[in-house]
């Protein structure tokens, strides 16, 4: 299709983006939303940009792409026990979109706002000489006073995660087709290559997290390095029992094809799972409020004093992670 024959920006939002906007995005019809916080509530922000071929392959599924851009915003706003208000989404098309893939990517991300309860505010979007370049910036809301940071995990804490660890990054490495693959069935492959297209954001768990966790953040660059993170802006450090790290089977077995996978594992990132610190008195009620909602939670460790790197345990020995989280630059 030539660049003459596509819809103009503003029809092109009317027919694909519109019919998925929330209230307060008013139709997309002006400038900006009007959002209008629930009385006694913060507004919790977050923003997240995803390009080709750092955060997604050209040939993964327009509404894959767009389910990840929300997802990974909804699990930044879940980490903090925020309720997913609304997003605004920023668009870079390259010269050789069309509209067929833009139907897919608006149902794909109408289907996620749905799914999130998080609807669509509003947006940009443009032409990019470049990669396809997208960007979401996701607003939630807390009662005032009690978002959840990561800078408060006491000594003592327990250190928890939600789910399954390891998945997304093991789904990526199967796109090469490496020799450990033969070691799983179709559907076990299948289970960790959707881990990786499809974040499952954790809000569900919003309102557990605000009522007993110290501390959180969600797992998005390896929880070896997301948990160093979080022990450093608290001024403490952990210990942590690898074999308490929660694997899927598919996970697992994959491991157990090639044991060096488990470090891949520990220190992949794209898992969007909760990782947080709860005291002690309240870890048992924090297990059945996540188990009301459906939520696996696993007590990984402890958080201890100190300001060394985190000791993952494994097979008598003592191994610290230093290859950190994920940096762009």
């Amino acid at each position: 299709m030539s660049a003459k024959q596509r819809p103009s920006e503003d029809s092109l939002i009317a027919r694909f983006f519109a019919p998925i906007a929330g209230e307060a995005a008013l139709g997309l019809k002006d400038d900006a939303a009007c959002l209008r916080p629930k009385p006694g509530h913060d507004l919790v922000l977050t923003t997240d940009a995803l390009v080709e071929r750092v955060h997604f392959l050209p040939e993964d599924a327009p509404g894959s792409i767009a389910r990840k851009a929300l997802g990974v915003n909804v699990s930044d706003l879940a980490a903090k026990g925020s309720e997913p208000a609304g997003f605004l989404l920023s668009l870079a098309l390259p010269d050789d979109w069309t509209e067929d893939w833009l139907a897919a990517f608006a149902a794909g991300l109408g289907q996620a706002s749905r799914d999130f309860a998080c609807p669509l505010l509003g947006g940009d979007t443009v032409r990019a000489r470049g990669p396809l370049t997208l960007s979401v910036t996701a607003v939630g809301q807390v009662p005032s006073g009690r978002m959840v940071p990561r800078t408060t995990a006491g000594v003592g804490d327990a250190v928890c995660v939600t789910g399954t660890i390891g998945d997304a990054a093991l789904g990526l490495k199967l796109r090469a087709d490496p020799p450990w693959a033969a070691a799983l069935s179709l559907e076990e492959r299948a289970h960790l290559a959707d881990r990786y297209l499809h974040p499952q954001p954790r809000h569900r768990l919003a309102a557990a997290l605000r009522d007993h966790a110290s501390a959180a953040m969600d797992v998005s660059d390896g929880l070896a390095g997301d948990l160093a993170k979080m022990m450093r802006a608290s001024g403490t450090s952990a210990v942590v029992e690898a074999a308490q790290v929660p694997l899927s089977s598919a996970a697992a077995k994959a491991v157990q094809a090639s044991p060096s996978l488990l470090d891949l594992a520990l220190t992949g990132g794209d898992d969007y799972e909760i990782l947080c610190t709860v005291p002690e008195k309240k870890l048992d009620s924090f297990r059945k409020e996540a188990d009301s909602v459906g939520i696996a939670l696993s007590v990984i460790g402890r958080v201890v004093a100190g300001q060394d790197l985190p000791v993952f345990r494994m097979n008598g020995l003592e191994r610290r992670y230093d290859v950190g989280s994920y940096q762009h630059f």
